[in-house]
């Protein structure tokens, strides 16, 4: 079992601790509303079950036996990020491939692209990278501890990422940003 597939079973195990209820009641309960759409299979996930954003979107990936990587699938990384950031959003491939080069010096982690994103794990996700909007790139981050600034923007509890910094010039790729991302990944095991 992959490193990704254990962290995915501890999650699953969480979510039945949390709510009380089987991993298997939980997906009948979902399949059960009719709901067809992700984001308002999560949204019921959250409301019913209590969950987080983080935990109600495994638990929906894992009701529709869906992988989460849906728009990466058989595709190379370059190829997914190459369609991520393609049109007016084609301007923002420098400031990710920048930040990307800086945070593989860290260590050993994964790199997982997903349809808007990419998501950078060790035991957990402690980064993500993607385009927010045409003008800049997000970069979030999970780190519990750290205390939110102007630029280190804190999001409220139940997301997927503790804090939010944007970037929209690769240039603001420094060590103040790299220093706040080291930390997640070493607190990520």
């Amino acid at each position: 079992m992959s490193s990704l597939d254990q962290a995915i079973e501890t999650q699953l195990k969480n979510i039945e601790t949390k709510t009380g209820t089987s991993r298997d009641e939980l997906k009948a309960t979902l399949l059960k509303t009719g709901l067809t759409k992700h984001s308002e299979l999560r949204t019921h996930a959250q409301a019913t079950f209590g969950l987080g954003h983080g935990d109600a979107n495994a638990l929906v990936h894992f009701a529709c036996a869906s992988s989460g990587n849906f728009a990466a699938e058989g595709k190379s990384d370059d190829t997914v990020l190459d369609e991520m950031y393609t049109g007016p959003k084609a301007t923002l491939r420098p400031i990710h491939d920048a930040l990307l080069a800086q945070i593989l010096e860290l260590g050993e982690f994964e790199v997982a692209p997903k349809k808007g994103y990419v998501s950078l794990r060790r035991k957990k996700q402690f980064a993500m990278i993607g385009p927010a909007t045409n003008t800049r790139v997000e970069v979030g981050i999970n780190h519990k501890t750290l205390p939110g600034t102007e630029r280190l923007l804190a999001q409220p509890a139940g997301g997927m990422c503790t804090h939010k910094i944007k970037l929209t010039d690769a240039a603001e790729v420094d060590d103040e940003l790299l220093g706040w991302i080291r930390s997640a990944y070493e607190s990520a095991g």
